[in-house]
């Protein structure tokens, strides 16, 4: 019993730093600043690019839950100085997302569920990353699937609240395939015994930012534009990552594909209802 409880993260730092983000996002719907409005020139196209406080909270609350996932783990009992960089994506992402989705639901009931929900998310995701940092642990398998889930979760629900924001290409394009790149590159680290697999996830971003420029020009609902994003990056990682791990090819075809299939399935089917 007591190894156990080691290896949960200590209740004080957990609550500082989930409470810390979640305030941050709590204060947005009541602070107005105007918007610094730039233009980008490239090969004579002029592109407008709007800076404004929610985009500013949204970066540094990302970097500050970064921060923060990275002064847990260094508390873990089985931490021995290694790299932590793998621990910062995840979270890193979830308040990235998190920030997206409220700053795109009106400010009523529905606005404080999101938030709630946010919440509790980005405490699982802080929880799974410490746990994971022990291969020993018996609870280790469980958070790894936890995490591969949420970081699936996260690049829909990231999807579908750009889409509904309505951006165009040039803004949606960068943050779908840094998601997309994080996911894999979180996922694949999990999957092969903490190899970074940089490479295999360069082509997850470009396989993205394909899909992306494609379906933009879509008229689909949000959530079949989201799953047929997620389809093919889901795919793709689970195929990679079977591969890897001396699956034979029947099976690292079959499963991911059949995975994939029911969500193409899905988003036709939201796309008639």
């Amino acid at each position: 019993m007591q190894a156990a409880s080691r290896n949960l993260p200590d209740r004080d730092r957990i609550s500082v730093l989930a409470g810390t983000i979640l305030m941050a996002f709590s204060f947005t719907p009541y602070v107005s600043l105007p918007a610094i409005n730039l233009t980008l020139a490239i090969s004579g196209v002029v592109l407008p690019i709007q800076l404004n406080f929610r985009t500013l909270v949204s970066v540094l609350v990302a970097a500050m839950t970064a921060a923060g996932a990275d002064w847990l783990v260094h508390d873990h009992p089985a931490f021995r100085g290694h790299l932590t960089v793998q621990h910062w994506l995840l979270p890193a992402l979830t308040a990235w997302v998190i920030g997206s989705v409220l700053f795109t639901v009106p400010f009523n009931p529905l606005w404080w569920a999101a938030f709630a929900v946010g919440g509790l998310t980005l405490m699982l995701v802080l929880i799974a990353e410490y746990i994971v940092v022990d291969p020993e642990d018996a609870r280790y398998p469980l958070a790894a699937a936890g995490l591969g889930a949420l970081a699936f979760g996260l690049f829909l629900a990231l999807a579908i609240t750009l889409d509904t924001a309505n951006l165009r290409l040039f803004m949606r394009l960068p943050f779908i395939s840094l998601a997309a790149g994080l996911v894999s590159l979180r996922v694949l680290n999990l999957r092969l015994a903490g190899r970074w697999a940089i490479w295999e996830s360069l082509l997850i971003v470009l396989l993205a930012s394909q899909f992306v420029a494609v379906f933009h020009y879509w008229n689909l609902p949000p959530a079949s534009y989201g799953l047929v994003l997620l389809a093919p990056i889901y795919g793709t990682i689970n195929f990679l990552a079977m591969t890897e791990s001396s699956q034979t090819l029947r099976r690292a075809v079959m499963e991911p594909a059949l995975v994939s299939m029911l969500m193409l399935a899905g988003a036709i089917w939201l796309a008639f209802i």
